[in-house]
């Protein structure tokens, strides 16, 4: 496997953790729907978030400039789909998890809820 997928999955680890310690219940992870991956879908309370989790070794590149408009109208189609499919009734909220690290040299965790809201249009 190669390092960065390592690094990533090692990242998508903490991001489980982070929301587990917050008191959010993991409902699916790497959802694929559409040939879109959502990293996971949580609950809590009354909402349904859909999760993005960006890993980096180093802060020298905002992993935010990751996840564009491009990003944000897939996984809104990919969560509009989640939610018409299972029938769920809850508030959608989409959040962006951001581990910045190494298991080498430790993390920092930055978890941004709410982090855009969907599209007027996402075509």
């Amino acid at each position: 496997m190669a390092r960065h997928n390592q690094l990533g999955e090692w990242g998508e680890r903490i991001a489980r953790e982070h929301l587990l310690s917050l008191g959010y219940a993991i409902g699916v992870e790497n959802a694929r729907m559409g040939g879109v991956e959502i990293d996971f879908i949580a609950f809590k309370d009354d909402l349904v978030c859909f999760v993005e989790v960006k890993t980096r070794s180093s802060d020298f590149a905002d992993p935010l400039e990751a996840v564009d408009n491009r990003k944000h109208a897939r996984m809104v189609r990919a969560a509009d789909a989640y939610l018409r499919d299972n029938d769920i009734p809850l508030e959608p909220r989409f959040d962006i998890i951001i581990v910045i690290g190494t298991p080498a040299t430790g993390h920092t965790v930055e978890h941004i809820p709410d982090a855009f809201l969907p599209p007027l249009s996402t075509r």
